[in-house]
């Protein structure tokens, strides 16, 4: 039997990701541009027994989402730049109270208002850093349509297993863009759903560690009752300032992601082998810079490209090894250096390191990427 095939806009196709998942709950506020995915779920949630609601801003739409989860649910909200400004302090508070959340974040100019109908690539460390304290962070940069679906879905198996809030950040262009998709049958993808209690719930404590770095979670609403957040607890889920029970929390909720490194973290390789120029790239530049690889190629130059899908955990191993072997890394993007600064951290000063920026609302074209292959070859 034929798969079914469509013609999709990737904010559709995130869409189409999620309720693959098995989300039920979207709670969001209308931003350019990535209005569509509420559009999309707007309709489709109704049919399946799930919830759409437009809340008054990103804030009560983060706060919806969280409160969600809580009883159970998958839950998605998408946003851009400014609205996940907003959404940043909620964020912190999912982190700290370990509840999973998909926040689909379109990347476009800013800061601020900045350019919103254009793209960028300038969000990627908001992801990591834009919410106070130590804490978690997975995100995940397609960088085709096909594979925004994909990455939606994987997107909720992390947040479910981890107990933790995931990004998928697609860039304006991959949003935006419409390309063939092929949708997977039911059960040909992976869906992960969170651990159920093992125990009764006079037993149940919510951040109980003796079952490991992610303690299962219960369903507000269901039989078990507990407390949530957003100071530091213990594991019946109180407030506690004992120096010894938050050391030991906060160390856990950022292991139980950098322990998982190569769980979560996943990337391509291509024409690597004996390549003596690295291309480091992401999203929708990565489709310019493979392009300029291959007319390398064509030119007699060992270029390769490391394309990065998951940004957060960085791939670091991956980018210290290339270095060991590269001439020279160029990393092109739609800002001023984001990925730079970190592939030049894993490099180590191993191999040169070279970024090619632009922040005027146009795509890096594959030309520039080639005139920057000659330049270090």
């Amino acid at each position: 039997m034929a798969k079914k095939v469509a013609f999709l806009q990737g904010n559709e196709a995130a869409a189409q990701g999620a309720l693959y998942a098995g989300c039920t709950f979207f709670g969001g506020y209308p931003i350019t541009p990535s209005t569509e995915v509420a559009e999309v779920l707007s309709i489709e949630l109704p049919k399946i027994g799930g919830k759409f609601i437009q809340m008054e801003d990103e804030i009560g739409a983060m706060a919806s989402v969280i409160g969600a989860s809580l009883t159970g649910a998958k839950v998605l909200t998408a946003t851009s730049g400014p609205g996940l400004s907003l959404k940043q302090e909620l964020i912190g508070y999912a982190c700290i109270a370990e509840t999973p959340v998909v926040i689909v974040n379109v990347m476009r100019g800013g800061p601020s208002t900045g350019m919103p109908t254009g793209p960028s690539q300038s969000d990627v460390m908001c992801a990591k850093w834009g919410t106070h304290g130590d804490h978690p962070a997975i995100c995940l940069v397609p960088a085709s349509v096909q594979e925004l679906f994909e990455e939606t879905v994987r997107a909720f198996n992390l947040a479910e297993k981890y107990r933790t809030p995931v990004m998928v950040m697609p860039d304006e262009i991959v949003a935006h863009m419409r390309e063939r998709i092929v949708f997977p049958e039911p059960g040909e993808m992976e869906v992960i759903n969170r651990t159920a209690p093992s125990v009764s719930p006079a037993e149940y404590k919510p951040y109980d560690t003796k079952f490991g770095d992610v303690p299962p979670l219960a369903a507000f609403g269901s039989d078990y009752r507990f407390h949530v957040t957003g100071l530091n607890k213990a594991e019946d889920g109180f407030p506690t300032t004992k120096a010894a029970l938050v050391q030991a929390e906060e160390e856990r909720q950022v292991r139980k992601v950098e322990a998982n490194v190569d769980d979560i973290v996943t990337f391509e390789e291509y024409e690597l082998a004996d390549a003596e120029v690295v291309v480091v790239a992401y999203g929708s530049t990565s489709r310019s810079a493979r392009f300029a690889v291959n007319e390398a190629r064509k030119q007699g130059i060992k270029a390769g490209l490391f394309r990065i899908k998951t940004f957060w955990p960085f791939p670091d191993k991956q980018i210290a090894a290339i270095a060991g072997k590269a001439k020279a890394i160029i990393t092109p993007e739609m800002n001023l250096g984001m990925c730079t600064q970190e592939v030049q951290r894993c490099a180590q000063g191993k191999a040169s390191v070279s970024g090619i920026f632009r922040v005027d609302g146009e795509p890096i074209n594959p030309g520039q990427i080639l005139e920057k292959i000659k330049e270090v070859k």
